[in-house]
């Protein structure tokens, strides 16, 4: 607690008592008054700036402060791979060994099969014009694929992306991964939405914070062994989250590798995209129209 003196609070009363007489229209009997009134005043003024500090002090004791802030994620670039600079990327995961990745923009949204080493389409499918293409996830060899605006999800079946099941959704839809058993949305907020995935019905909500105020933009999402990692949108950061807090417990700052893609092609826009590999342990990144797809190694 910082020490409050005695010469401080008679200090501020001669200072008032002061500003009082200089008035030259009070009265000598108010003046005289109001600093014999300040003088009493005095012992009770002390007490309570007593108390509060005390009170100060008692708070950060009992845990009340503030949250610390996320660690700095470290990475490093292991390997780079071609990637289509028609692809404003949406989602990116790796399924079974096999890279997929979902497409946005009216007109110009597809799911997609991609060959990791050479960036050339295996095999894909266009969604309707009406459709701005979001977040994909694979869950039980079962494809599903989110919409921006149209408050649509569609399900597919993964060999040849044949549509089987078609959910209204009643959010704008961004990121999309699974924890092994729900689906994780994200819609562009603060907050982690968990669906069941034969229903879409939502199950909870997870508001994320850093050092505990909410993240906004939140967007592309990939779970890893027990975190969300998450695209920040118009940012070059991927947080990594804690699903049962919400605390974004580290960050990564992707700036560099975005200048080096910007260099290679200023039509490039933001880093948007994060695909893990169970089987390798191995985790790749790229952007919306980037040329470039990264293998990257996060630091502990």
């Amino acid at each position: 607690m910082q020490e409050l003196s005695v010469s401080y609070f008679s200090d501020s009363v001669l200072s008032l008592a002061k500003a009082l007489t200089s008035q030259s229209n009070l009265s000598p009997y108010f003046c005289v008054k109001s600093i014999s009134f300040m003088k009493k005043l005095f012992p009770v003024a002390l007490l309570l700036g007593f108390i509060a500090c005390k009170n100060k002090d008692a708070n950060h004791s009992n845990g009340e402060t503030p949250p610390e802030g996320p660690k700095v994620l470290t990475y490093s670039i292991v390997g780079s791979f071609p990637h289509d600079t028609s692809s404003y990327t949406q989602g990116l995961l790796i399924y079974k060994g096999e890279m997929y990745e979902g497409t946005g923009n009216w007109g110009f949204s597809k799911l997609k099969k991609v060959d990791l080493k050479t960036g050339k389409t295996i095999h894909e499918i266009s969604l309707d014009k009406k459709y701005f293409g979001e977040g994909v996830t694979i869950l039980n060899d079962t494809v599903y694929q989110l919409t921006y605006k149209e408050k649509t999800a569609f399900v597919y079946t993964l060999k040849d992306f044949k549509k089987i099941k078609e959910f209204t959704v009643d959010i704008e839809g961004w990121g999309l991964t699974n924890d092994g058993k729900n689906l994780i949305v994200s819609t562009g907020s603060s907050e982690l939405n968990y669906y069941e995935p034969s229903t879409f019905k939502l199950l909870k909500t997870q508001t994320v914070t850093e050092a505990g105020m909410p993240v906004s933009n939140i967007n592309e999402l990939e779970y890893i062994n027990g975190f969300v990692y998450a695209n920040q949108y118009q940012a070059a950061y991927i947080l990594k989250i804690d699903p049962a807090t919400g605390a974004v417990v580290a960050k990564a700052n992707l700036q560099n590798m975005w200048d080096r893609i910007k260099a290679i092609d200023p039509d490039a826009d933001v880093p948007n995209g994060i695909a893990y590999d169970a089987a390798t342990k191995k985790i790749y990144i790229t952007g919306k129209w980037w040329p470039e797809l990264y293998e990257v190694q996060f630091g502990q």
